[in-house]
C-alpha cells in the first residue's frame, strides 16, 4: 500500500511510479487519494466510522486465526466462536471500506472531469479505479467466504458430539 493518504501525518503518499506519472491512471490514482483526503476534511460518515473500528479490526485479523485453531486443537467451540468474532471484526472493517474507496473514486472522477479530459482519458481514469475497487469487493467476498467456511467448520464438529 504505497499510494493513500495518512491522515495522521495530513499528507499524500504516492509511489514513485504513479508521483512521476502523467499517464491517466496516475492522475486517478492520485485523484483518488486526493478523495481519502477530502473525506477526512469534510468529516464524511463511513471514514469517521472506518477509523473507530480499524484498531479492533487490526486486533482481530491477528488473534482470529490463533484463537480458532487453539479451539479446534483443544476441542473448545467456545474459543473457536470467539475467533470467529474476531475474524468478524476484520470482515466488518473490509465492509465498511467499500463505500470509503467507491466515494473517493466518485470524488476523483468529478475532480478530472472539471479539467476537461477527453472521453478516452476519462474512460481510462473510470477504468482503472473501477478495478481498484473491485478488489477490494473481491476481499470482502474472500473474507465473507473464509467466515462462513470457519462457522460451518465449528457446527460440523459439533453435530458430531
Amino acid at each position: 500500500m504505497t499510494d493513500h493518504y495518512d491522515p495522521r501525518a495530513n499528507v499524500i503518499r504516492l509511489s514513485e511510479g504513479v508521483y512521476s506519472s502523467s499517464s491517466i491512471a496516475a492522475c486517478g490514482i492520485a485523484a483518488h487519494e486526493a478523495g481519502h483526503a477530502l473525506q477526512y476534511a469534510q468529516e464524511y460518515g463511513p471514514i469517521k466510522l472506518r477509523t473507530a473500528v480499524i484498531k479492533s479490526a487490526n486486533i482481530g485479523s491477528q488473534i482470529a486465526m490463533p484463537l480458532f485453531i487453539l479451539g479446534l486443537i483443544l476441542a473448545l467451540p467456545g474459543l473457536c466462536y470467539v475467533g470467529i468474532i474476531a475474524f468478524s471484526a476484520a470482515v466488518l472493517f473490509q465492509l465498511i471500506t467499500l463505500p470509503v474507496e467507491f466515494n473517493a473514486s466518485r470524488r476523483a472522477v468529478a475532480c478530472i472531469e472539471r479539467f476537461h479530459p477527453s472521453d478516452e482519458e476519462l474512460k481510462g481514469v473510470k477504468k482503472v479505479l473501477s478495478a481498484a475497487a473491485m478488489t477490494y469487493v473481491a476481499s470482502l467476498a474472500v473474507s465473507l467466504l473464509s467466515l462462513i467456511r470457519l462457522i460451518s467448520i465449528v457446527q460440523g464438529g459439533n453435530r458430531r458430539r
